[in-house]
């Protein structure tokens, strides 16, 4: 089936969906090219007010790659954040089983009616997203997928979220449309760093290489979000107002020299250095190689 005939398709479903003129339709999705008239829906529309991220990433998938993908996912979820994915085969399906754990819902996108499971072998992640979150499609019960449709859901994966997040990827992969629609939107591109002599890893590397963000702690994505993570929101009482100052200036920047963490805070070096010390001594912060970071799931 061709492109014109999935569109004149649209509009012909007895199931509930979410329109355009509806207060429920997701305000970022309104704002990019051609939004979707029509968001046909299985589960729990409501799902759509937490904050979203999108993780996407080659069918064809390494076993780093899976494991970027659930632990991202699942440390997103801990946070309140929604994982946007396509329930493809790879890195969609550990996406959204990482979303699953962490107890957030989670959204499905597809790319052919909500009557068809695509892979066959995802049913049971299918009914088990349907219960506890939400599958979407704007195409009408009755459309296999197509190599038209599967484009076309990608600006609603990457519509639907603040940022994208693009776990692995080769040269060729499905995967690199949506961190181009994310980027067309306005939206931030994140990418996970792989190996330079791994094919699985051309696209991420690409990517990083043409100005997406790379992911070098997960909670970068979180602060992206000016979400509080629980390294500071459980010990933050804890902590003396320079100690916060020390972790604030971390956590913006990921590690920092003694030298740079000194001019960032503009503590004397040996306020420093102790506050630095009793920040280890409680699990807030690591020392290493010169460098004081925050140790980060």
């Amino acid at each position: 089936m061709g492109a014109l005939d999935a569109s004149s398709l649209r509009f012909s479903s007895g199931r509930p969906f979410i329109g355009r003129e509806d207060p429920r339709y997701p305000i970022l999705l309104s704002l990019i090219p051609k939004p979707p008239e029509r968001l046909y829906y299985a589960g729990n529309p409501d799902v759509l007010k937490h904050p979203k991220i999108a993780i996407v990433g080659s069918r064809s998938s390494t076993e780093y790659g899976r494991w970027a993908a659930f632990t991202i996912a699942k440390r997103l979820s801990e946070h309140g954040v929604c994982v946007v994915s396509g329930m493809a085969e790879g890195i969609d399906t550990w996406a959204h089983k990482g979303a699953l754990e962490g107890g957030t819902p989670t959204v499905a996108v597809l790319g052919s009616g909500l009557d068809f499971c695509f892979p066959k072998s995802n049913r049971g992640l299918m009914q088990e997203i349907e219960r506890t979150g939400l599958i979407l499609s704007e195409y009408v019960d009755g459309l296999r997928p197509t190599k038209f449709t599967f484009p076309a859901r990608n600006r609603i994966i990457s519509g639907l979220s603040n940022a994208t997040v693009v776990a692995e990827a080769g040269f060729a992969s499905g995967s690199l449309i949506t961190a181009e629609c994310a980027a067309d939107q306005g939206r931030e591109v994140y990418a996970v760093p792989g190996n330079i002599n791994r094919k699985g890893s051309i696209g991420c590397n690409k990517l990083i290489a043409d100005g997406a963000t790379p992911i070098v702690f997960i909670d970068d994505i979180l602060a992206g979000l000016e979400i509080e993570t629980d390294i500071v929101s459980s010990l933050g009482k804890l902590m003396s107002s320079d100690e916060k100052r020390v972790v604030a200036a971390l956590m913006q920047h990921g590690e920092l020299s003694l030298d740079r963490l000194m001019a960032e805070t503009g503590l004397p070096i040996g306020a420093l250095t102790s506050i630095v010390t009793l920040l280890e001594i409680k699990g807030v912060v690591t020392t290493g190689a010169g460098k004081v970071f925050i140790p980060r799931a």
